[in-house]
């Protein structure tokens, strides 16, 4: 599936310039990218990100006869070094030490499971296994990786194949954070047990809603069973010392966002909340500072720094409002429009040290897609496509996409400019050629926006039952 190697279906491209393809946000379905890959006589198709390689390769397998599902993992790590944790590094003034931190937390990450039985593997490791197509890191040699079973990987098993590792790093490594002193070494300051694999999700059989699957890849966070398989799996990695120094706990830091989170084109408000949890005073000096961040978690551009100093009386806590204005960023974004701001900071009373990160997206609009009319088999049918640009400057050269099984083959439409703020709508038509519930899937496109999609859900009926 992925083009590394063996000239396979996609071609992949993080960098932010899709100028000679297309934008691995504008594809809405596997069919256009394997019909364009045939018709290439076998051409890497341009351009595609994880959940590009992920529905492609569920198509794949479902097509071959093996059962397979589309999953994403939230706060997915990557893991560069087989140490089985995610590594921060930071130096003496706390600052994250960016040449160093090559381990990367992505926002999401997408791969795909298939079921099938595991003869190779000791019995109760058949059934769903984890497969990803995206290249991230090569096994043996060749970017591949699994199949990996969940039952493996749930109980730190990381030792049975394939990249059992790589799989158990990505949804249930720890968190380590390292400070260099002043002779060069690094010591452990830090660790966070609940930072990534979050909301492992697959779509529902049968309808929309999300099913939430994160109980077969690991056990509940912070159970017995779960600190158990982080330990075994970590006997295995290459840092398997670093669970040997616990550190203070009596003041917490954590990152809140109100609501459905910041929108884009406006100021972004967060609140950082400091808590004491002993009878004593505590002083805390916070460092924060915020990156623009490509959703594989890989640093882009700093945009933000700032410090302070927080007195906290016992059992109490502290809340600091954070913003970020608008013009701040507005140059900056990339592709998903993802920020990470890294907090980090020392007890003065105790030593003890604070350190989290927190990932956000700014939230684009949705497109507003509503059908005219009835749709019937062979009869054309309207549908009418609103937007409002969020942003207060002029949207360049913006291409709508439009796709749906069974109503419309995929289609691109040049729209041309939107000005700052404005509201468009267009009217397409198009002829259904397939009877029941359907659904039609379009985006917007451009320079300075994407990730705008709409879908609406359309039931075309058959020539035949509208004329009795």
């Amino acid at each position: 599936v992925n083009s590394p190697n063996d000239l396979g279906v996609i071609e992949g491209n993080w960098s932010g310039d899709y100028s000679l393809g297309t934008s691995p946000t504008v594809w809405s379905g596997s069919v256009e990218i394997i019909n364009e890959y045939y018709k290439n006589k076998g051409t890497p198709v341009k351009y595609g990100q994880c959940w590009v390689f992920g529905g492609v390769f569920t198509t794949v397998l479902r097509c071959l006869g093996i059962p397979a599902r589309t999953v994403t993992n939230f706060s997915s790590a990557h893991d560069t070094d087989v140490s089985l944790t995610t590594d921060v590094y930071l130096d003496e003034e706390m600052e994250p030490i960016t040449y160093l931190n090559t381990d990367s937390i992505w926002n999401f990450h997408v791969w795909t499971d298939c079921w099938m039985a595991r003869p190779d593997l000791p019995p109760g490791n058949g059934g769903w296994q984890a497969v990803d197509g995206t290249p991230q890191e090569t096994s043996q040699g060749t970017f591949r990786c699994g199949p990996a079973s969940l039952a493996a990987v749930r109980n730190g098993q990381v030792y049975l194949k394939h990249d059992s590792a790589f799989v158990f790093a990505e949804v249930n490594s720890d968190k380590i954070y390292w400070q260099k002193s002043k002779d060069g070494t690094f010591s452990q300051v830090y660790s966070e047990k609940n930072a990534v694999g979050h909301s492992i999700s697959t779509k529902a059989v049968g309808s929309d809603e999300r099913n939430d699957i994160t109980h077969l890849y690991k056990h509940p966070e912070g159970s017995e069973e779960e600190r158990i398989a982080v330990e075994i799996a970590c006997r295995y990695g290459s840092k398997a010392a670093v669970y040997s120094s616990p550190t203070a706990e009596d003041v917490t830091v954590e990152v809140i966002l109100e609501g459905d989170g910041p929108k884009i084109g406006a100021d972004a408000e967060l609140t950082i909340r400091l808590k004491n949890m002993s009878s004593e005073k505590r002083t805390v000096t916070l460092h924060s500072q915020l990156a623009i961040m490509y959703y594989t978690g890989v640093y882009k551009d700093t945009v933000k720094k700032d410090k302070a100093d927080v007195e906290l009386l016992p059992n109490e806590e502290n809340d600091l409002a954070w913003e970020l204005e608008y013009k701040m960023y507005k140059d900056q974004l990339i592709d998903q429009a993802a920020l990470m701001l890294t907090l980090s900071g020392r007890v003065k009373e105790t030593q003890q040290v604070l350190a989290t990160q927190f990932s956000f997206r700014l939230r684009t609009p949705d497109l507003i897609i509503k059908p005219i009319g009835k749709a019937v088999v062979g009869e054309k049918m309207v549908v009418e496509i609103s937007f409002t640009n969020p942003l207060p400057q002029v949207l360049k050269a913006v291409i709508f996409h439009m796709e749906g099984t069974g109503l419309l083959a995929a289609r691109k439409i040049e729209f041309g400019d939107i000005g700052r703020h404005a509201s468009v709508s267009l009217i397409q038509d198009f002829v259904p050629s397939l009877p029941g519930p359907r659904k039609l899937l379009v985006s917007l496109d451009c320079k300075q926006l994407t990730q705008v999609h709409g879908a609406s859900d359309i039931t075309v009926e058959d020539k035949s039952s509208v004329a009795s």
